[in-house]
C-alpha cells in the first residue's frame, strides 16, 4: 500500500458517516493546500458525461467554475474524465491549452478564474460505461501547481472516491436536482416547463436547456429566466439517439 493510498484511507475514515462527505473533503482539501485555491468535486455517472453533479464548491471561485462546467458541458473536469487523465492548465488565456473548452475558458476568466487543475478518479475498467469523479482546483492567478499541492489534491480526490463507493448511483431525477441550490429555483421551473412542452424526462429537459445555453454562450440560469419570465422556447428537443449526450 502506497503512502498516498494510506493517506486517502485515513481521510475517508475521518469523514465516514458525516453529512455531506463530499463537502467535508472539499473543505479539508482547501485548508490543507499550501496556496490559495477554490475546490470543486464533480461526479459523472455515465461515459458521455451527460449526467454530472457537483458534490461541492468550496471557495469564491468554485461555485462559478462548477456551474459553468455543468451548464456548458465543457471544462477541465469534463476533459479529464473523458480523456481519463489529469488536466493541468496554468493559464486559461492559453488558447492551445483550452482548445477543448474555449467557451468555459472565456467565461471563467471573466469571473477571475485564471488557472484550473482537474484530477479524475475513474471507476470501472470499461471506458464505454465509465463513471468517475473529478476534483478541480481553481485559482485567481496563472502559474503551475506545486508538486506538494498536487499530491494533497490527489489524496483528497481519492478519499472522496472511497467515501462515494458505497453510495448508490443516483437516479436521473436525483442528479438533476442534487446540484441545483435553492437559489436556482428558476432552473427547476424551466426544466419542468421544457419537460412538459416536449414530453421529455427531467434529465432530457436539462440536457436541452444546457445545450442551448452552450450554443448561445450564456449561463443556465440566464436562459432559464428567459424560458420562465419571457416565455422563450428552445425549439425542437434532441433526438432520441442523442437526448442524453
Amino acid at each position: 500500500m502506497t503512502a498516498a493510498r494510506r493517506e486517502a484511507i485515513v481521510l475517508a475514515a475521518r469523514y465516514t458517516g458525516h453529512a455531506e462527505p463530499g463537502l467535508r473533503i472539499g473543505e479539508a482539501c482547501r485548508m490543507a493546500l499550501h496556496s490559495a485555491y477554490s475546490v470543486g468535486l464533480t461526479l459523472a455517472v455515465d461515459a458521455a458525461l451527460a449526467q454530472r453533479v457537483s458534490l461541492c464548491a468550496v471557495g469564491p471561485l468554485a461555485r462559478k467554475g462548477e456551474e459553468l462546467q455543468i451548464s456548458l458541458g465543457e471544462g477541465p473536469c469534463v476533459q479529464a474524465l473523458s480523456q481519463r487523465g489529469q488536466v493541468l492548465v496554468d493559464d486559461l488565456d492559453d488558447q492551445e491549452a483550452t482548445r477543448h473548452w474555449p467557451v468555459f475558458a472565456q467565461q471563467a476568466t471573466a469571473h477571475y478564474i485564471r488557472a484550473a487543475y482537474a484530477l479524475p478518479i475513474l471507476n470501472g475498467g470499461d471506458p464505454v460505461r465509465q463513471a468517475g469523479l473529478a476534483l478541480t482546483l481553481y485559482r485567481h492567478r496563472p502559474g503551475p501547481i506545486s508538486d506538494a499541492d498536487l499530491h494533497i489534491a490527489q489524496d483528497h480526490a481519492a478519499a472522496a472516491d472511497l467515501l462515494l463507493l458505497a453510495t448508490p448511483v443516483p437516479t436521473e431525477d436525483e442528479l438533476v436536482h442534487a446540484w441545483l441550490l435553492p437559489a436556482d429555483a428558476v432552473v427547476h421551473q424551466a426544466i419542468g416547463m421544457i419537460s412538459y412542452r416536449h414530453s421529455l424526462t427531467t434529465g432530457q429537459a436539462l440536457a436541452l436547456l444546457r445545450a442551448h445555453a452552450h450554443t448561445q454562450t450564456t449561463t443556465l440560469s440566464a436562459l432559464a429566466h428567459a424560458v420562465v419570465d419571457d416565455h422563450v422556447t428552445l425549439g425542437d428537443p434532441p433526438s432520441s439517439d442523442g437526448a442524453d449526450n
